[in-house]
């Protein structure tokens, strides 16, 4: 089983699709050689959560997007609760969606296989994750203060009084980053609209990655730093599905509204400090992507999505100002039940509207 979660919430997004990815390679390698001589074959478990920062996104494009031989007439992976809700709930989408599954597979399996990434490919990703996860961990870890940070401008408290996602939050009676479950991080982000575990650290790993390759030039005379992750976008579907990915959490990313959140923190500069570093690798990562794929508006590629969310986010955006309202006097000691319902309503119909929560 390959475990999309913790090791995103260890080492953010870019290092956790990486390590699988190469795990992935190695583990064909091996099977390869049982198969021949023990007649045993590999299938690979998924254990993808809703969102993305989970493994979660588009099914089909993740199938597509597997390294060579990964995909032999099988693959296996979990639909989480939201999840089988949002695709199977109506028999007709249940159909589409499983067309959509079966259709991966096989085209995985049956067509031009793969082409096996190019070493200054991989050379290249390895780069970036070193430098992601070095990013990353110096927000979550190493910053002093992100756990106050985290606890008070997020409704991770009031999540975890809710019957939903692996009980309790923390798998220990603290309050460490470390103890705390992937499912009520990743869900928690979502709620304050910062989705942080989706892209925070690749914007400046991309900015290092330029930094390191700028005196190397492209024939077209382009940097040769952003030369190559152009190409990688283009050429191969690991790297262009996970930056679509990204570009979609992004897009459901709202920094006004995460500054709303953020004024719960009752510690006025470390609230200021740890948003704005947040905020800088925000601006990072969008314009990351932006040079990558030529496209400076998310969700350029997916119209559909962009249509649907620009309906459905005016829905969303006042629960935010009264979920903070709401969560304030909780805490303040000023709430009731009436208070603590109401909470719980504005994190479902969040959720609901969001969709790739947990």
């Amino acid at each position: 089983m390959l475990g999309y979660s913790d090791s995103n919430k260890d080492g953010g997004i870019f290092t956790s699709n990486w390590e699988l990815y190469q795990a992935e390679i190695s583990l064909v390698s091996l099977f390869d050689e049982l198969a021949n001589s023990h007649n045993i074959q590999l299938r690979m478990f998924h254990g993808r959560g809703g969102t993305v920062g989970r493994g979660g996104g588009p099914s089909y494009q993740a199938i597509l997007a597997q390294p060579p031989g990964t995909v032999r007439g099988q693959i296996r992976l979990t639909e989480q609760g939201e999840v089988i809700g949002s695709k199977y709930a109506n028999a007709e989408i249940g159909r589409r969606n499983l067309e959509t599954l079966v259709a991966a597979t096989l085209e995985a399996t049956l067509l031009q296989p793969t082409k096996p990434a190019t070493p200054e490919f991989l050379q290249a990703a390895e780069k970036l994750s070193r430098a992601s996860m070095s990013a990353y961990r110096a927000l979550v870890y190493e910053t002093p203060g992100f756990t106050e940070y985290f606890f008070g401008s997020t409704p991770i408290r009031e999540i975890a009084e809710l019957n939903i996602g692996s009980r309790p939050a923390s798998r220990k009676a603290s309050q460490r980053i470390e103890d705390l479950r992937a499912i009520p991080w990743g869900f928690s982000w979502g709620q304050c609209r910062l989705t942080l575990p989706g892209w925070y650290g690749f914007g400046s790993a991309v900015e290092a990655f330029m930094t390191e390759n700028n005196e190397k030039k492209a024939p077209s005379g382009k940097s040769g730093g952003l030369f190559l992750l152009q190409k990688m976008y283009r050429d191969w579907p690991f790297f262009r599905t996970l930056l679509s990915n990204m570009d979609m959490v992004l897009a459901k990313s709202d920094l006004a509204l995460a500054a709303r959140y953020a004024e719960m923190v009752t510690d006025a500069r470390l609230r200021k400090r740890i948003f704005a570093t947040v905020e800088a690798e925000w601006h990072r990562t969008a314009q990351a992507l932006a040079q990558i794929t030529g496209e400076k508006q998310r969700l350029a590629e997916n119209a559909a999505l962009q249509r649907s969310m620009r309906h459905r986010f005016p829905y969303i955006d006042p629960l935010h100002h009264l979920q903070v309202e709401l969560v304030r006097r909780y805490r303040a000691g000023q709430g009731d039940e009436r208070v603590q319902t109401g909470i719980h309503i504005s994190i479902n119909g969040i959720a609901a509207g969001l969709r790739n929560t947990g």
